[in-house]
């Protein structure tokens, strides 16, 4: 288990070097300027960004249900929190009180994951005699399905009913057919179902944490850069960084890729960004993908397959296409599926949901639901300050490349690829500059 982790790890770290490696080959920006904008943000201290809305950074204890979980993030309209261990949640070492960091995406691809392995339950008297191997089912597989066999699906009863999530996946695997028919008959309250019966009630978010490899706790200090901050939010993937002061409990911050971009709207007027801001994404390298490597989804397949095309790129979203020349015709993000969980009239057609009627739905559901907005777009030849303010103005993660009078697919830019343009790292910069290597961490 450990080898495979470690092989794991060993992508992931290979994906981060490989990602920043070609954004930094593909920049057009002189030497100097780049090092001028290193040292700036290298000046700037982490204490003097903004405060997260209402100063206070939502924590979630690590016993805390999976159904619980989903409401704090949902009253907090927030998409992620570090998790606090509870046997050392007053330490001030913050590497025994944190565990990790949970976000809507994490439970949401739990949740799917563990519907699944209910549908495959039902269909079959073991894993093997489904044809689903170990290593098909991923960690919870084999805590379900593991040594106890139909003895652990009989386990399973609420969760059996969930598997109208599953439906679809397990279908096209040719199991779990007969949980896939019996979903569509079902009576009951999604929500209640999945996140209210068991084995969903009972489970924890320190057991996703433990099961699944999600966003690790990497905080900075409050006396370090936020150069170190817009590293660890390009090369390093991270989504957000938490802020802390040494010596005491409590996050004091916590900063997220969107927050950044924000900021970086905030700085027209400035000699150094009007000079980035006003020159054509092309020139910089944009869009960081060619048009076949931009996963997508067509307007008329299932949304269950979208959001199984995002867990499996591990990706926020995706964009609507239409039609041969891939026309942007929409946009699909991890954050909607919150509807489906808030939502359980949307499930009574589930299995036969397409994207374009899930899209229709959700467009109807205003704000209440931080649902995400049509796709937007920008041209190949925009500006990157153009495209800065639209991330910003928007609350988006994404803006899609389109070309052509028929707005065909060209590529994505999202946060990260932003923030990347900004920064270069320094060599051995986090051994140096945070006291310890981030590959060591990511590799806890």
């Amino acid at each position: 288990m450990a080898e495979s982790e470690s092989h794991v790890d060993k992508e992931i770290r290979s994906s981060c070097e490989a990602y920043f490696e070609k954004v930094q080959s593909r920049k057009n920006l002189p030497k100097s300027l780049q090092e001028t904008l290193n040292s700036a943000f290298a000046g700037i201290p982490v204490s003097s960004f903004p405060q997260v809305p209402g100063g206070r950074v939502i924590e979630i204890p690590a016993e805390t249900s999976v159904s619980e979980a989903v409401k704090i993030l949902s009253d907090s309209k927030i998409l992620s929190a570090p998790v606090i261990n509870k046997d050392h949640e007053t330490s001030l070492d913050w590497k025994e009180r944190y565990l990790g960091i949970i976000d809507y995406s994490s439970i949401i691809l739990w949740v799917l994951e563990s519907a699944e392995l209910a549908a495959i339950s039902l269909s079959a008297t073991s894993a093997t005699a489904a044809g689903v191997g170990a290593g098909a089912v991923g960690a919870l597989g084999v805590a379900a399905l593991g040594v106890t066999g139909p003895v652990a699906a009989a386990g399973l009863a609420a969760a059996a009913v969930g598997a109208a999530v599953a439906g679809g996946v397990a279908a096209d695997r040719g199991v779990g057919k007969d949980a896939a028919t019996a979903a569509d008959n079902l009576g009951k309250d999604f929500y209640e179902v999945i996140l209210q019966e068991e084995p969903f009630r009972s489970t924890t978010v320190g057991t996703i944490l433990k099961s699944f490899r999600y966003a690790p706790f990497l905080p900075v200090s409050t006396e370090s850069s936020m150069l170190s901050v817009l590293l660890l939010l390009s090369k390093y993937r991270l989504r957000n960084v938490p802020v802390i002061k040494p010596g005491e409990p409590d996050i004091k911050n916590y900063i997220t890729q969107s927050a950044v971009v924000h900021g970086l709207e905030g700085c027209k007027g400035r000699d150094w960004f009007d000079h980035i801001s006003a020159l054509p994404i092309s020139d910089l390298g944009l869009p960081f993908m060619s048009p076949n490597e931009v996963i997508s989804i067509d307007s008329e397949e299932l949304i269950l397959e979208a959001f199984k095309r995002m867990r499996e790129n591990n990706i926020g979203g995706l964009p609507v296409v239409e039609g041969t020349n891939k026309k942007v015709v929409g946009n699909i993000s991890m954050r909607d599926i919150r509807y489906l969980l808030l939502q359980p009239e949307v499930f009574s057609n589930f299995r036969h949901l397409t994207v374009r009627s899930f899209a229709a739905k959700i467009a109807t559901a205003g704000e209440e639901y931080g649902l995400s907005s049509p796709a937007i777009t920008c041209r190949p030849d925009s500006s990157l300050g153009s495209v800065i303010n639209s991330l910003a103005s928007r609350s988006v993660h994404r803006v899609y490349v389109a070309d052509g009078d028929e707005n065909e697919l060209y590529g994505v830019i999202t946060l990260r690829d932003v923030i990347s343009c900004f920064v270069s790292e320094p060599p051995n910069y986090f051994e140096n500059c945070l006291g310890f290597s981030v590959k060591e961490v990511l590799n806890r």
